[in-house]
């Protein structure tokens, strides 16, 4: 392992298309997983250690502005690997404007709807608009030193043992599955009328955090 981190920040990793593809695979499904954790880790103690809550609107643990945000952070920082300040900053920058944007944009053409208020959570310090706060843009400054410096070289590792085709084919329809999740929660469900995972869940007696408009 201490090889492939050498060589990977030294810019000695040649990996072929295949290979990263599945990288980008893997950031997607890793970083969407890690952000349900987090929030689910959060908003219990949010709420005072009572009880848990579930979070985002898919039927896997995922939730898709992490994975995006984990996409933005590597391709701006993929450059930069021996710099752990740039990638922070970059980081905290980057994926504070991703929050914000996307907050903002939901509350005006959705009616005021928000799925994240900072305005009602603790530790909200530097709290713009309920829309981002100084919290979450350094958690996500660290998280993106945990992604560049600890997930992808572990994710070259797993993908540097196996045949680069076989490992694509793999990687490719894990991400798959979690995007077709994203994706009929999303539209499919809508569309047709489906039930989709919140009211799945909240009919079996699972708890989500409620955001009033």
């Amino acid at each position: 392992m201490k090889n492939i981190i050498k060589d990977y920040l030294n810019g000695k990793i040649k990996l072929d298309i295949y290979q990263k593809i599945s990288i980008v695979c893997l950031i997607i499904v890793i970083s969407g997983v890690f952000g349900w954790i987090y929030e689910f880790i959060f908003y219990y103690f949010n709420g005072g250690m009572k009880e848990f809550y579930m979070q985002g609107g898919n039927f896997l643990p995922w939730i898709n502005i992490y994975a995006f945000g984990a996409l933005l952070i590597y391709l701006l920082t993929k450059n930069y690997k021996k710099s752990p300040l740039k990638i922070f900053t970059i980081s905290l920058i980057s994926t504070g404007m991703l929050e914000y944007l996307s907050g903002l944009i939901i509350y005006k053409m959705f009616d005021g709807l928000r799925l994240w208020d900072y305005n009602v959570e603790i530790l909200n310090f530097g709290n713009i608009g309920g829309f981002v706060c100084l919290r979450s843009v350094l958690f996500f400054g660290v998280s993106g030193l945990m992604l560049m410096y600890i997930i992808i070289p572990i994710c070259i590792k797993i993908i540097k043992n196996y045949d680069s085709k076989s490992c694509f084919k793999i990687c490719m329809f894990i991400c798959l599955i979690f995007l077709f999740d994203e994706v009929y929660n999303l539209i499919i469900a809508r569309v047709l009328n489906t039930p989709r995972a919140a009211d799945v869940y909240k009919d079996l007696g699972f708890k989500y955090v409620e955001f009033k408009k």
